[in-house]
């Protein structure tokens, strides 16, 4: 039968609605029934987790005809207990969510609640993952606007797609996330700046600002350096996003880890060597430990075995770097 710990476990992330890791706990358990000889009941908690998911999985739902490409659409299910943050930052987030549930509140004093968000920060380090956290939280659909596709695609038509993609904010009340949102949103003195994208990028700030829905807008951008000032002032909140630091790094690794943790783990050469990898590149890291102990029939990921992942981690980002 499975462990205490893995009981516990499975009861915690059930609790705390924690989709992903009650999955992998569950697969965990079923690994420990097959090596008991206890075959068939392995099987059968593997078939039901993989109906299960296959149940679950995000519904990409497409816009309108002529955004088809564009805007994908999700029903978020990350919960809250995922992103791993300074204080600082996670009070902030949960400002946005606790203003949002009171916004009638605020509504009668003459006020709005924060719904125009631009977050800022290297990439992996949890901005689009924080658009699906307040989904999640607010029960809101997640429509996500590949701002990059949107320019290189419709050179030349932009503008008219912008429009209609704020007439859908307008229309269908969710949360609209502008990804790589420095596509259209550059400075406009650039150098290298063309006249159609000042245009584009005259026009978003026009309707950004005339934007009187109740949605909420977000923009992540990985180069703040690089946006427009005048962008700054449309957004009700700027959230700056960083590499994690040693204390985040801990709890990144222990929360995806979860019960695969070995109970002896040298925490010092794994901290040391995670440095400079971001949320991303060190959740990566430790979920390819997770499956090479599945794979190889073994029950934890011990501190070896996580420093082997994690300088391929940063061998493909030396090399990433010198492209």
């Amino acid at each position: 039968m499975a462990t205490a710990e893995q009981l516990k476990a499975l009861i915690r992330s059930h609790f705390s609605d924690d989709k992903e890791r009650f999955y992998t706990i569950s697969l965990q358990m079923a690994s420990h029934e097959a090596k008991q000889g206890h075959i068939t009941l392995a099987k059968d908690i593997k078939e039901l987790i993989d109906k299960e998911r296959k149940q679950k999985k995000t519904n990409i739902i497409p816009f309108p005809r002529e955004l088809q490409g564009l805007v994908l659409t999700e029903k978020p299910e990350t919960p809250k207990s995922a992103l791993v943050m300074f204080d600082g930052l996670e009070k902030r987030i949960k400002r946005i969510v606790h203003e949002y549930r009171q916004q009638n509140k605020l509504k009668s004093y003459g006020l709005k609640h924060r719904r125009k968000i631009l977050l800022a920060g290297p990439p992996g380090t949890g901005k689009t993952m924080t658009a699906r956290v307040l989904g999640r939280e607010l029960s809101l659909k997640l429509h996500t606007i590949q701002v990059d596709r949107l320019v290189t695609k419709f050179m030349g038509e932009t503008s008219a797609k912008l429009r209609q993609i704020f007439d859908m904010i307008q229309q269908e009340h969710g949360i609209y996330f502008f990804d790589e949102f420095d596509a259209i949103g550059a400075e406009r003195s650039m150098d290298n700046d063309v006249g159609e994208m000042r245009r584009v990028l005259n026009a978003f700030l026009q309707f950004i600002e005339q934007d009187n829905s109740d949605s909420l807008i977000i923009a992540a951008t990985n180069n703040p350096m690089l946006l427009d000032h005048a962008l700054f002032r449309r957004f009700d909140d700027v959230l700056n996003y960083d590499l994690p630091n040693q204390k985040e790094r801990q709890t990144l690794i222990e929360n995806v880890l979860g019960t695969f943790i070995a109970s002896r783990f040298t925490w010092k050469n794994v901290l040391a060597l995670s440095q400079g990898l971001s949320h991303a590149e060190i959740d990566h890291a430790c979920r390819d430990a997770i499956k090479e102990v599945i794979l190889s029939d073994k029950t934890n990921v011990n501190a070896s075995l996580l420093i082997q992942m994690l300088k391929e981690k940063k061998a493909a980002l030396r090399e990433g770097q010198k492209k």
